[in-house]
């Protein structure tokens, strides 16, 4: 489902943007924009099996301890 929007923006920044991407392609470039600066939220179930799937990867985890137990005694007394 699409909503409708009307945002202001500064005549010169619309200007520049019409000449850059056309004025047919401009609601396709702002959403993308708008897309990419949005965090997605994740579920419990999602990220538990992201976490599941990183722990399964057994080269990463075996990576991840050496550099773990490299940093041991780094830091200062």
């Amino acid at each position: 489902m699409q909503r409708e929007l009307t945002i202001t923006i500064d005549e010169t920044t619309y200007e520049a943007l019409n000449r850059q991407v056309g004025q047919n392609n401009i609601n396709a470039v702002i959403e993308e924009l708008v897309r990419s600066r949005i965090h997605r939220v994740y579920t419990d179930a999602e990220l538990e099996a992201g976490y599941r799937e990183m722990a399964a990867d057994e080269e990463a985890e075996r990576e991840a301890l050496e550099w773990i137990e490299g940093l041991i005694g780094d830091s200062a007394p």
